[in-house]
């Protein structure tokens, strides 16, 4: 992957290659959307390490942005699919314990004026499909979800540029930096699953 984002590195496709991949994994969990924000992000440590011009390289804020802008976009395309979903899509819900449960958490929530679970949700495997399907199927209002969507985008996409960016910094631009970096990715998602699994405390 490195190879192929070489290749673009310098053209505006980048940011196109990393929207596209941000915004679908909303559907596709599977898509390695974060490993290409870092792999974007290493690339660009290594102009930098190189003296290359600014703009012959990854800009690290565009790059950020169009992660957090792509990745709020996937968001609400889901969370309006879900809302106009109808019964259909209530049933399957119902069907899968792990959306009822995340649905019903979300609901609390949101309700309580906290959207921290969004924020985590954003990090764990599939994590932010079932939280924008969740929202929209319960009718959740736009004004409680949304907010929390942006800022967890901007945290995760933050989070995954700098990985890659220091890490690139630190270790060398080789495999190993991005390697270790998608480790510490893959860490934050195993983090935050975790902490989305252990059962809400009884008020």
């Amino acid at each position: 992957m490195l190879e192929s984002v070489g290749l673009l590195t310098g053209s505006p496709w980048i940011y196109a290659m990393v929207a596209l991949s941000v915004l679908l994994d909303v559907f596709v969990p599977v898509l390695p959307s974060g490993v290409l924000v870092i792999t974007a992000a290493t690339a660009a440590a290594a102009g930098s390490a190189s003296g290359r011009v600014p703009h012959a390289v990854p800009d690290i804020l565009a790059l950020t942005l169009c992660a957090a802008t792509a990745s709020v976009l996937g968001d609400l395309v889901a969370y309006r699919l879900a809302w106009r979903g109808g019964e259909r899509l209530d049933r399957a819900i119902a069907r899968s314990r792990r959306l009822t449960t995340a649905q019903e958490r979300l609901g609390a929530a949101l309700a309580r004026g906290g959207g921290a679970l969004v924020i985590l949700a954003r990090f764990a495997p599939a994590g932010r499909s079932v939280v924008s399907l969740g929202a929209g199927a319960a009718h959740r209002r736009a004004r409680d979800f949304l907010p929390w969507s942006a800022l967890a985008g901007l945290t995760w996409a933050t989070y995954s540029v700098a990985l890659g960016y220091y890490g690139g910094q630190w270790l060398g631009t080789t495999w190993v930096a991005t390697a270790v970096s998608v480790l510490a990715l893959f860490g934050a998602g195993a983090g935050a699953a975790y902490v989305m699994r252990r059962p809400a405390k009884a008020s």
